[in-house]
């Protein structure tokens, strides 16, 4: 009974997956408008360049040195994350975009060419038994690098050369203002507030969420005062949860099949399965915000992430009890 009762716990939503709902809930009753909805923005704005601030101020330096010389592996993530993922989300097209509305197939297609998360990709490494210092790394160069090639690859295959009417590259100099700039002071002040940040992990857990649901707020009100739910019929919404299932299985089967073919071990295979199959909704919102500003459809662009985001935590969270079983 405690088995079933430890496993109805895993997939059951967890706190932060309630607290978005109850935040969609919130934008569907109570949306922001007029000059309460500009405020939130400003406000979510200074939120976001606050949580990746805190990302730069969070990463050891040391665990990043200790991961690098594993070159190969680290290749084969970044590959799986940026290469693999926006192959299937353009090969599902011929089946997903009929069933679903074309603003929620810009969500799937942008749900593709996100980073990889960090905290959920080691916590499974670490459960799984994985190599946790090349997870570290990983999934941190994943989500570096996933400020600058994430819009590039929006800007080249999601909207044909432009995000909102702008070249992919001018979609990148937002990004560094809001995103880049913040998370390198962070790194560079490491060295000061490094052992506070250290001390305070479970404080500063409630800015990273509370940023998030700041964003999920404003883009579902816009959204909502938009139409949201008269123009996405329950046919797509269920179109959706097949389709995010359908690409989370066939990320965590090619990244285990490829990592055997590759010869790596089982260690090695553990954490390429957990980075490479994963995508980043502390990432993946704010980018979203920046990357599609002035689109009024941002609240159905970010709700394949949010949905992807908990069935990869459901099914992973097994996946890395099996894995700790067999070693």
């Amino acid at each position: 009974m405690s088995a079933i009762s430890s496993l109805l716990k895993r997939l059951l939503p967890d706190g932060f997956t309630l607290a978005l709902l109850i935040t969609v809930a919130i934008a569907t009753i109570l949306p922001c408008t007029g000059d309460v909805a500009v405020g939130f923005s400003q406000f979510t704005a200074f939120a976001i360049g606050a949580l990746f601030f805190l990302h730069g101020a969070k990463l050891p330096r040391e665990a990043i040195v200790a991961g690098l010389t594993h070159w190969r592996l680290h290749l084969l993530v970044l590959c799986c994350t940026f290469v693999m993922f926006p192959l299937l989300g353009l090969i599902l097209k011929p089946v997903a975009q009929p069933m679903m509305t074309p603003e929620l197939y810009m969500g799937i297609l942008f749900l593709c060419m996100l980073p990889s998360t960090v905290q959920s990709s080691i916590g499974f490494t670490s459960m799984a038994r994985g190599n946790v210092a090349a997870a570290v790394c990983s999934a941190s160069a994943s989500s570096f690098l996933g400020i600058f090639v994430t819009p590039l690859l929006v800007g080249t295959l999601v909207v044909k050369g432009t995000v909102a009417g702008r070249s992919a590259m001018d979609t990148v100099m937002p990004i560094v203002y809001q995103l880049l700039l913040p998370f390198i002071a962070g790194q560079l002040l490491r060295p000061i507030i490094g052992k506070w940040v250290d001390r305070n992990k479970p404080l500063l857990k409630y800015v990273d969420q509370g940023s998030i649901l700041l964003v999920v707020y404003t883009a579902f009100s816009e959204a909502v005062s938009e139409g949201l739910w008269h123009k996405v019929p329950l046919s797509s919404l269920v179109a959706l949860l097949v389709v995010c299932c359908v690409l989370l299985a066939l990320a965590l089967t090619l990244t285990a099949w490829i990592s055997k073919r590759m010869g790596f071990s089982r260690e090695d295979e553990i954490t390429i399965v957990f980075c490479g199959s994963k995508k980043s909704l502390a990432s993946g919102v704010p980018m979203a915000k920046v990357l599609f500003a002035s689109s009024a459809s941002l609240g159905m662009i970010i709700l394949p992430l949010m949905l992807f985001h908990q069935i990869q935590l459901m099914v992973c969270a097994v996946l890395a009890q099996r894995f700790a079983r067999r070693a």
